[in-house]
């Protein structure tokens, strides 16, 4: 049968990501649909440490900052705009109308990240754009504008090679100190049309290409397609969101399916089976609670978690467990 698509082939990755694993996610908001999508699989998963971050350098700065272990952020890095206290370095999540409140928001996430990295065995990288905001004063890339005033920042296009240099050089830090460490490269596939479609494309061709030179000098770091994946298997505008910017949740799926068969060893793909039922159940909502056979199934699931856990005395089934017991 002739086929009217252009389906992408790729072989399993030289590694498996498992349960076992310490996976960091740092990225563009596509590394929100994949870190949701390990969490409620009960993986040990750290997304986004420093909110949503789009361009590279961002990236790096992060992973930078965290592997330092020390480096705490102190009022002089915050900065007051249009009634909340912003950080340069951070999505604004972290925005909040109190000086003091911000910072110590930014201080607790830092503290937990900077310990969970250097346990990092997974690392997963999503680079959104090429196109960044530079402070006029100093030249510092922000992660963020925060809707300041043009007049204070400068937009230009990072080079493949400041992206390359700046990425090898912490990726080999943290490899250094920890042999097993496997990183995942990948370009997300949100459009980023503030400046039109041809610039869009330029900035993910300048991500494409980083990506091509960074595996090419480090031997642990792998390109997973997920930009591909949408823009030439996929290829469609129904396979977008109503906005016409995101991946549909269709698209999400088609695009995790795909991350699961080159990264999840067959056993793992089982096991996140069963913890699937198990979170689907958990979303169950009787309409006669109480009942004998709402009760019994209650006690099914329980059983069920009960077995996984015997197998896998890691997983945190807390939330589950307390939902069926009050069921």
């Amino acid at each position: 049968m002739e086929t009217f698509r252009t389906l992408l082939k790729f072989q399993p990755a030289p590694f498996h990501i498992a349960h076992s694993d310490h996976l960091m996610l740092v990225g563009s908001c596509f590394t929100g649909h994949i870190g949701d999508r390990l969490k409620a699989r009960k993986f040990t998963v750290q997304a986004n440490p420093f909110g949503i971050v789009y361009n590279p350098f961002s990236i790096t700065r992060c992973l930078e900052r965290l592997w330092a272990g020390n480096h705490i952020f102190s009022e002089k890095e915050i900065f007051e705009n249009a009634g909340l206290w912003h950080s340069w370095e951070h999505h604004g999540m972290f925005s909040k109308p109190d000086k003091h409140d911000t910072l110590s928001g930014l201080n607790d996430a830092y503290a937990a990240s900077a310990n969970f990295i250097k346990k990092t065995s997974r690392l997963l990288l999503t680079f959104g754009t090429a196109d960044v905001f530079a402070l006029r004063k100093t030249g510092q890339i922000a992660a963020n504008n925060h809707k300041m005033p043009a007049a204070h920042l400068e937009e230009r296009r990072l080079s493949v090679s400041e992206i390359v240099d700046s990425t090898v050089g912490i990726l080999q830090k943290i490899k250094s100190a920890n042999t097993d460490l496997q990183v995942v490269l990948t370009v997300s596939p949100v459009r980023h049309l503030r400046n039109g479609p041809v610039a869009n494309q330029r900035s993910k061709a300048t991500l494409v290409l980083a990506c091509e030179e960074i595996g090419r000098q480090l031997g642990f770091v792998h390109y997973f397609p997920a930009y591909e994946l949408l823009l030439d298997d996929l290829r469609d505008y129904r396979f977008y969101a109503a906005d016409m910017v995101h991946p549909s949740d269709v698209a999400v799926q088609y695009i995790w399916d795909a991350f699961s068969e080159m990264y999840f060893s067959t056993a793992t793909k089982k096991l996140n089976e069963r913890i699937g039922k198990i979170a689907a159940a958990a979303q169950h909502r009787p309409f006669h609670p109480g009942t004998p056979e709402h009760q019994a199934f209650a006690q099914a699931q329980l059983k069920s978690i009960e077995s996984l856990k015997k197998q896998w005395p890691g997983l945190n089934f807390e939330a589950e467990e307390k939902y069926f017991l009050d069921f």
